[in-house]
């Protein structure tokens, strides 16, 4: 089941999957390659998340920047928020590769999984969705390596509570003011991968 779309302009609020996910590296091809070169690519990326998103029943949200977001509604959304990361996160090496041997840039993909509340509705004809959820799931797409996506405990929770067993290194807890700390856990496909200089 996807998030509501039969009337967007309906505001809900309800307990979404937000899956916020960016490329790594990018903002430097971007500096330097031509501009319909910068926008064929960052298309391919959002082309590869948006068909792994799709194809485990969620929607996409917003594009800015190279950053995409996407919510998952319904009794598996955990689930399925996560086997679309492992899918964008595995498919995204074709990508890099390609990227590696056309212009010489390292990149990597990273998603942050976070569970809680949004409102979801219509503003002016377009669709916003405001709220917890979407605000953590950044913190952690944010403190995510190059090449990890980072959940939360809410999913690995759901996870847990379904039956299905996700190998993830624990990780220190987020901070945030006024509210009890977040256990994180993460998933890195390849420790080898270093953006330092």
């Amino acid at each position: 089941m996807t998030a509501p779309q039969s009337d967007e302009s309906a505001p809900t609020r309800a307990t979404v999957v937000v899956l916020y996910a960016e490329t790594r590296g990018f903002t430097r091809m971007s500096e330097i390659l031509e501009p319909g070169v910068v926008l064929a690519r960052i298309g391919e990326f959002f082309a590869l998340v948006t068909a792994a998103v799709e194809r485990h029943e969620g929607t996409v949200r917003s594009l800015l920047n190279d950053n995409l977001i996407a919510t998952f509604a319904g009794d598996a959304e955990a689930q399925h928020a996560v086997e679309a990361a492992q899918e964008i996160q595995r498919d995204f090496g074709a990508l890099a590769e390609a990227w590696q041997r056309d212009y010489s840039f390292q990149t990597a993909v990273a998603i942050g999984l976070h569970s809680g509340d949004a409102v979801v509705g219509a503003v002016d004809g377009h669709t916003l969705i405001v709220g917890d959820g979407l605000s953590v799931a950044e913190r952690l797409l944010h403190g995510a390596r190059p090449g990890e996506f980072v959940l939360s405990k809410p999913i690995m929770d759901a996870l847990s509570a379904a039956g299905v067993k996700l190998e993830a290194e624990e990780l220190p807890p987020l901070t945030l003011s006024k509210r009890d700390p977040i256990p994180l856990y993460g998933v890195q496909l390849d420790d080898q991968l270093d953006f330092t200089d």
